[in-house]
């Protein structure tokens, strides 16, 4: 047999060896991007003691049920900021307005709901068209300009609670101011929601009523959301 120099037989147990390491497949790994997390939708809700839930827990709140309703369909919605307060109109939900300095410039959702306390007070209806379209038209600017994210809710008519005594003058009274602000919205091209049949159930149904004998309970709020539900989720792809 012919023998080789001890160097060579390394060399050539060197080679095969790399030979070898080069014939064995190296694991692709693949890079699986991250998909974009979406910031969640910002909800500003503007109104009155309907809208604050003037004698209901917080989580009663009408802006409360929408968004957890919303996030229950899978939509990350983040907790509603509320500008309102119990014996507001036109004018002070305006100027409360101006007041939150901390406000971001837009909002994923907008609703306003106001016009009780200017019908309680007796003050003119013509200023409320002026001042409710006023709100609406700043509404809108918080959207972004987006109309499709606003919505305006009638109001309710509080002749139907022990307070207001099944008051024909006052439902007569809601009914005007009603036909006002969804004229506006519907002149705006923004969506609204008349939820004002569901609380003239109150005298029939006085667990619809809160505890304070004159505004809505729980439970009528959430037949509220129950009514706007739909319409509201169809604003989100």
């Amino acid at each position: 047999m012919r023998r080789y120099p001890f160097f060579i037989l390394l060399a050539l147990l060197f080679f095969t060896a790399c030979q070898t390491e080069k014939e064995i497949p190296q694991p692709v790994v693949p890079v699986v991007p991250t998909p974009p997390v979406s910031p969640p939708i910002t909800y500003l809700a503007l109104g009155d003691s309907y809208t604050i839930g003037e004698s209901v827990t917080p989580a009663e709140r009408y802006p409360v049920v929408l968004a957890q309703a919303l996030r229950n369909a899978g939509l990350s919605v983040s907790a509603p900021r509320i500008i309102a307060r119990t014996g507001w109109t036109t004018d002070e939900l305006k100027r409360g307005i101006t007041l939150a300095t901390d406000l971001p410039d837009t909002f994923g959702l907008v609703s306003l709901l106001i016009g009780v306390n200017n019908q309680y007070r007796g003050l003119p209806i013509s200023t409320y068209r002026t001042e409710f379209t006023a709100l609406l038209q700043q509404a809108i600017a918080f959207a972004g300009g987006r109309r499709e994210r606003v919505f305006v809710v009638s109001i309710p008519d509080y002749a139907f609670t022990p307070f207001g005594g099944g008051s024909t003058s006052i439902s007569a009274g809601i009914d005007a101011f009603n036909a006002v602000n969804e004229e506006v919205s519907l002149q705006e091209g923004i969506r609204y929601f008349n939820i004002t049949p569901i609380s003239r159930e109150g005298l029939q149904d006085l667990s619809l009523v809160a505890t304070d004998c004159l505004h809505p309970s729980g439970k009528q709020y959430a037949r509220w959301v129950n009514l706007m539900y739909a319409g509201v989720r169809g604003m989100f792809p």
